[in-house]
């Protein structure tokens, strides 16, 4: 009989559907609430998305896993509230829980890292004690959801039962099967796994999740093809995203237009369907790519657009841009409309302390203006060794998302709030944009990050100073030496920054807003979360 080795995910929800993630050891037909699907293989895994139609909006539906006949989930002895559907239509506040960079779960980190509670891990256990009516509407994963580069004594002992880890890659994962390992390491936490199959979750990946600095510069990418083992990493990489994290991303509607997912369900073996898949979105061409990761989802007058930061990336024949135009058109088009609050989900912050800011789109400017010259490969070293790749190293991109906003903003019937949700960066802060021509919309930065991780003491004290007016000062001195591009906009920072492993959420009531940002730490009862601070972003963080 087919065991379930992975799930199930409680992935898109709207006021009538919702898709649910599992992974068996076996072919076999999965069934939830009366609706079915076929497993389909991938390379000797076996994975199925059930699409439950016909759901009553504002409902909550319990719901079990049945796999020939038999109930896999939720598991005999339990000790968790069944999982269940919870569809949106109900008219009542939303809320939204976010974060990034979970380094593998508590029980095979522990011992190679002095890191403080899981906070993903933590919030479920308090959640799972908690009255339904309290649970939030989605959670969103804002990448780094598994660690391919830096990898745990227990996923590597895992690697050297399959090859010589003395050999590149070393210890990072090498193929599609060792990710598969990877996923099966951070998924298995009891907590976490019935948290994500209860709770609606979106995902996008950032760096980690692929290689740190993935997709930098161009000169980079050229470096990372010309080793003997990066091909079969790529391709290995967007392969298991596109399975473990993006089908369940997509609404039931994209899923029945999507053809690739039909042909790999109708495929023997989809891996080869995949892998060629993974190499044609890996390449550029003409200033495109193949694949559009970005997504959107709907909560109510909420509107939710996650924007793929990484792979997404034009960095050939000159030209250096977040996305492409076709994608960033895509995102204009998706921006418009009668809602409350906009929200932009990217792995990387848009707003940073503003030194950190002004040093990237500087060493951006040296980078391009002196290409192929000493100053040029110089700051490309500092580039890639000083983590030089967010929005301020891409100035050209920065500035067209500030006039999106600026445009969006400024509209009638323009929502309260633009809320750009992002990670990576490992602190929490929330910033907010001031324009000259100030639109209707409040405009904000909300940064939380990590989940699982930590950062250095030094890093703290570099992200305080960042923020600082003599830094500031300095880096824009410097910016204007140089004559780097100036920025259509100011920011100021409203809270922050906060250290630790922490979540967010964001409560949207209305045309209100107010994000909360809570902070693991040990309690005589074992981890817990306690508040570090509220921001009313409705009165511009009073």
């Amino acid at each position: 009989m087919a065991q379930l080795v992975l799930g199930p995910l409680l992935r898109h929800v709207d006021e009538t559907s919702a898709t649910i993630w599992v992974e068996t050891d076996a072919p076999c037909e999965v069934e939830i609430l009366g609706s079915s699907a076929d497993t389909f293989h991938v390379a000797g895994h076996h994975y199925a998305l059930v699409v439950v139609e016909g759901l009553q909006p504002a409902s909550s539906t319990p719901y079990e896993v049945i796999v020939e006949g038999n109930r896999l989930w939720p598991e005999s002895a339990s000790a968790y509230p069944p999982s269940r559907i919870r569809t949106l239509g109900h008219g009542n506040p939303i809320s939204l829980v976010f974060g990034s960079c979970r380094w593998a779960r508590p029980a095979t980190a522990g011992g190679d890292r002095s890191l403080p509670p899981d906070a993903l891990d933590t919030y479920a256990t308090r959640m799972a004690s908690a009255p339904e009516e309290t649970w939030p509407d989605a959670l969103l994963l804002l990448g780094d959801q598994v660690y391919a580069d830096e990898t745990t004594s227990h996923t590597q002992t895992y690697l050297r039962h399959r090859r010589d880890v003395e050999q590149p890659p070393w210890t990072e994962v090498a193929d599609f099967e060792e990710y598969t390992h990877l996923y099966l390491e951070s998924w298995t936490d009891p907590d976490v796994r019935w948290l994500l199959s209860t709770i609606p979750t979106s995902m996008i990946f950032d760096d980690h999740d692929v290689r740190d600095d993935w997709n930098t510069s161009h000169i980079w990418r050229e470096q990372m093809q010309a080793t003997g083992w990066w091909q079969e990493r790529i391709e290995g990489a967007l392969m298991s995203y596109w399975i473990y994290q993006q089908l369940g991303n997509l609404a039931p509607s994209d899923l029945a237009t999507d053809e690739l997912f039909a042909a790999v369900c109708a495929a023997g073996d989809g891996a080869a369907l995949l892998r060629a898949f993974a190499k044609e979105a890996d390449a550029e061409a003409d200033g495109a790519k193949s694949t559009r990761w970005s997504y959107r989802r709907d909560f109510g007058r909420v509107r939710l657009l996650v924007i793929d930061t990484r792979c997404g990336r034009i960095l050939a024949d000159g030209a250096r841009s977040m996305l492409s135009d076709h994608e960033f058109e895509w995102i204009e088009q998706q921006a418009g409309g009668d809602v409350d609050h906009l929200l932009i989900g990217s792995s990387l912050p848009w707003l940073m302390a503003h030194a950190l800011h002004d040093v990237e789109a500087w060493n951006e400017h040296l980078c391009t203006t002196y290409d192929g010259r000493l100053v040029g490969r110089l700051s490309e070293k500092f580039r890639q060794g000083a983590d030089m790749e967010h929005w301020g190293a891409f100035g050209a991109s920065f500035r067209r998302l500030a006039g999106l906003f600026a445009d969006v903003g400024s509209r009638d019937g323009s929502p309260a709030t633009i809320c750009v949700l992002s990670g990576d960066v490992h602190h929490a802060y929330v910033a907010e944009a001031l324009y000259p021509d100030p639109p209707r919309s409040k405009v904000y930065q909300l940064t939380c990050s990590p989940v699982h991780n930590m950062v250095p003491g030094f890093m703290k004290i570099g992200f305080r100073v960042g923020w600082s007016r003599l830094a500031r000062a300095i880096s824009r001195r410097l910016t204007r030496l140089f004559r780097v591009a100036a920025v259509p906009i100011d920011w100021v920072k409203l809270d922050g920054p906060h250290f630790d492993n922490q979540l967010a959420t964001l409560r949207l009531a209305g045309r209100s807003a107010s994000v909360r940002f809570e902070r693991t730490e040990l309690g005589p009862d074992g981890p817990r979360l306690a508040r570090a601070s509220d921001v009313d972003l409705t009165n511009g963080g009073a």
